[in-house]
C-alpha cells in the first residue's frame, strides 16, 4: 500500500511538471535537501535551497519549453522513515531548429516521511549538451551558462566534489 502511494505521488509530480507546474515538485522537497543533476552544463549542478530550485526550473522552462516527461518505471524500497525511489523516464520536446529532443532520464531519490531529501539525476549528457548547443545557436546564450548551484552542504557527488560521503 505505501509503495503504491509513493509511486502515485511520483507520477503526479511528473504530470504536474508536464502541465507546467514545477511548484508541485518544489512542495515535495524537505527543508533540508540536495538535488544533484550530473554534468557541467546549464542544467547541471547541485542545489539545496528552494530559491535555487525555482531558478533552475525557470531556466529549464526557458531552454526546453514544452519538454514532456514519460514515466516508464518507478521502483521503491524501504519504509516511510527512509524510502529509496528509482524513476526511469523519457523526456522529449521540440528544439528551436525544428528537431526533437529525446533523452533518457534516471533519478534516484531518498524520501523521509514523505518529503524528498536527496535527488540524483542522470541523463545522456551527449544528447543533452547537443540540445543545449542548438538552443544557444538559436539565440539563447543561457543554454551555455554555468550551472545554477548553491554552496555545497553535506552530500558530495563524484563528478563535482570527490567521493560520495553519506
Amino acid at each position: 500500500m505505501y509503495k503504491r502511494m509513493v509511486a502515485k505521488k511520483i507520477r503526479q509530480t511528473f504530470d504536474a511538471i508536464n502541465a507546467g507546474d514545477y511548484h508541485f515538485m518544489l512542495d515535495g522537497l524537505a527543508d533540508d535537501f540536495t538535488y544533484h543533476f550530473h554534468g557541467e552544463h546549464a542544467l547541471g549542478g547541485t542545489r539545496s535551497t528552494r530559491a535555487s530550485m525555482e531558478a533552475w526550473w525557470e531556466r529549464v522552462g526557458r531552454l526546453l519549453p514544452g519538454a514532456c516527461f514519460d514515466v516508464r518505471e518507478v521502483l521503491i524500497t524501504g519504509g516511510p522513515w527512509q524510502t529509496r525511489v528509482a524513476v526511469n523516464t523519457r523526456v522529449s520536446g521540440d528544439l528551436p531548429d525544428g528537431s526533437q529532443y529525446r533523452n533518457v532520464v534516471l533519478q534516484l531519490l531518498t524520501l523521509r516521511w514523505g518529503k524528498v531529501t536527496d535527488v540524483e539525476t542522470l541523463e545522456n549528457l551527449q544528447v543533452l549538451e547537443r540540445a543545449l548547443r542548438v538552443v544557444a545557436d538559436h539565440g539563447h546564450p543561457e543554454a551555455l551558462a554555468d550551472p545554477i548551484q548553491d554552496p555545497h552542504r553535506g552530500t558530495t557527488h563524484p563528478d563535482t566534489h570527490g567521493p560520495n560521503v553519506r
